[in-house]
């Protein structure tokens, strides 16, 4: 580490009242961020990375305090300032003007009700800025130095006429209003699609470097920990496992844990090619998919899906991939059955799904799981009742049998009988999604659309999920449409592929093909957007740096793998 360090966190311990008693979140955490420099602070959901910036910023919920240890900002300019402890007052006059935060979700983070100029230019007036011009002149400034187009006719926007990425642009534009020496970012991207991701944080590199700021990036994605970072902290369950420069932990990582995050990380994986499964009829055909939907102003006609055509065998995963919008979740919807095409044809089985209303056993043989398994599963039933209603509604087996399956099911994806008596809010959000998927297996279906089934969870139980698929399928002859927008998962499950973009197919094929030798423009350009390769830092200051981080994460990577399936053969022969 450097000696001049901006943020230096030494032994930090923050604890949470809670009614069961007093939880210790937080547990000895030391850190530094240096002028100019990005730490990343990585982990799975519950490892504490989030308790530790809002302890830096002196935003801990009010059950949440900081119990021991010491944290301060120092710079040439402003001098030292100890953080813990500060009043409220005192951190008025640190947050916005020392310290900038970018949330992780610009949805919730921006008042839906207030213009964009307005939400930007708060930080202004708030440390004082009353000259009603100046602010509007400086929020111009700030969205026309993150990339936002036409930014006086942005201004006057809400965030509901703004993509996500451009959302994203303005809150960086909001947390660097006050021209801040530190910015936390937590999570700033994981919401976002791998190529808007990329320009945000090429975005977030450039004005790092223009400005001299340092940067906390907290983040469950090594990969993008490999590209962008220059030294990494590792967390799990409050503590820190490992620390150092990027390429050195990633290359030669210690823990036990920095290795599962690297040999769980799809962004650095290597193309796996899946043994092909030749059937003689497909199961799934799709021909000639067109969908349009009327707008708002009875004008011309909004065509999402626009003739997209491919087959699926039995037995197999079809990867649907591409951006927000690309028309991946429509295709989803109308092979499930759940909307009527406008033109085109869709056979499933011996079931022509686009002839009419569809038989109510299509719907027991084909099966959809959403994205987000919270708003999914009703909050106020348990999860054998969550399990047990498909069971009622198809009208399979007596209760006592019922209850046998609803076992079963649990069993399949690896949770224990006694969840079952739990609610959804109880659960993880890894454990929710399992439950999402063994209520689409109760009823033994055929096929299951999984759209965006794991883009919301961690790496590490990401992983899981996508080996107990790969489980399921062996074991059941299950058969898939995966529908995602990130390739690095995509390339580890599917056997073909179809890519998306703007509701026409550019391009469809062998999984194994598509990647090693994409033929459109726009599937090299989603390949290249996978993080790990530091293609992101290409041509700037450090690119190298990122690089070697990322090509030693990948290295570790294969190590890694080799050694799993060695001990794998060795226990084989035993």
């Amino acid at each position: 580490m450097s000696e001049t360090q901006l943020l230096s966190v030494r032994d930090l311990r923050v604890a949470y009242a809670t009614p069961a008693g007093t939880v210790d979140a937080v547990r000895g955490v030391s850190l530094d961020v240096a002028p100019g420099k990005v730490t990343a602070l990585v982990g799975e959901s519950g490892s504490g990375k989030t308790t530790v910036a809002q302890s830096v910023i002196g935003l801990l919920a009010g059950n949440g305090s900081v119990t021991g240890g010491e944290i301060t900002l120092a710079s040439a300019a402003r001098g030292t300032e100890r953080l813990t402890g500060l009043s409220e007052r005192a951190w008025r006059g640190v947050r916005g003007q020392r310290i900038g935060l970018i949330p992780q979700d610009p949805g919730n983070s921006l008042n839906p009700v207030t213009r964009i100029g307005t939400s930007v230019g708060e930080a202004l007036r708030i440390h004082g800025w009353r000259n009603r011009r100046a602010v509007e002149a400086r929020v111009l400034e700030l969205l026309d130095r993150v990339g936002i187009d036409d930014p006086e006719r942005r201004a006057r926007q809400y965030p509901h006429e703004l993509s996500g990425g451009m959302r994203q642009r303005v809150l960086i534009a909001a947390a660097l209003a006050l021209e801040p020496e530190l910015v936390i970012a937590d999570e700033p991207t994981s919401a976002l699609d791998v190529t808007i991701q990329q320009t945000v944080l090429d975005l977030l590199d450039r004005l790092r470097r223009e400005t001299g700021m340092g940067v906390l990036f907290i983040t469950h994605d090594l990969a993008v920990a490999a590209d962008r970072s220059d030294s990494i902290v590792v967390m799990r369950g409050g503590a820190v496992q490992e620390a150092g420069v990027s390429a050195e932990v990633l290359s030669h990582p210690q823990s036990d844990y920095t290795k599962q995050l690297l040999a769980d990380a799809p962004s650095l994986a290597q193309v796996v090619v899946r043994e092909r499964i030749v059937a003689a009829e497909p199961l799934v055909r799709v021909t000639g998919l067109r969908q349009e939907f009327q707008t708002p102003r009875r004008g011309a006609p909004f065509v999402a899906v626009d003739d997209v055509s491919f087959s699926v065998p039995r037995g197999t995963t079809h990867a649907i991939v591409g951006e927000s919008g690309s028309g991946k979740t429509t295709t989803g919807r109308a092979i499930a059955g759940f909307q009527r095409p406008t033109a085109g044809t869709i056979t499933v089985g011996d079931t022509e799904v686009t002839a009419g209303r569809v038989a109510r056993d299509f719907r027991r043989h084909t099966q959809l799981v959403y994205q987000n398994p919270y708003g999914s599963l009703d909050p106020r039933q348990s999860i054998a009742a969550v399990l047990g209603e498909p069971l009622r509604n198809f009208g399979i087996g007596a209760p006592a049998e019922r209850a046998d399956r609803i076992a079963h099911a649990l069993e399949l994806v690896a949770l224990a009988p006694e969840m079952g008596q739990r609610k959804p809010r109880e659960l993880s959000g890894g454990q929710r999604q399992r439950v999402a998927i063994a209520r689409a297996l109760i009823v033994e279906p055929e096929l299951v659309v999984l759209d965006e089934a794991v883009s919301a969870l961690d790496v590490t139980v990401q992983a899981q999920i996508l080996r107990l698929l790969a489980d399921l399928q062996r074991d059941l002859g299950l058969t898939y449409i995966f529908i995602s927008h990130d390739l690095a998962v995509v390339r580890q499950i599917a056997d073909t592929v179809s890519v998306l973009q703007r509701g026409k197919q550019v391009e469809s094929g062998d999984a194994a093909r598509v990647f090693a030798a994409p033929e459109h423009d726009y599937t090299r350009t989603l390949l290249a957007a996978i993080p790990g390769g530091g293609a992101g830092s290409v041509g700037a200051p450090g690119a190298t740096r990122t690089s070697h981080a990322a090509r030693a994460a990948v290295a570790a990577r294969d190590l890694l793998t080799e050694a799993r399936t060695d001990a794998e053969l060795a226990g084989a022969n035993r």
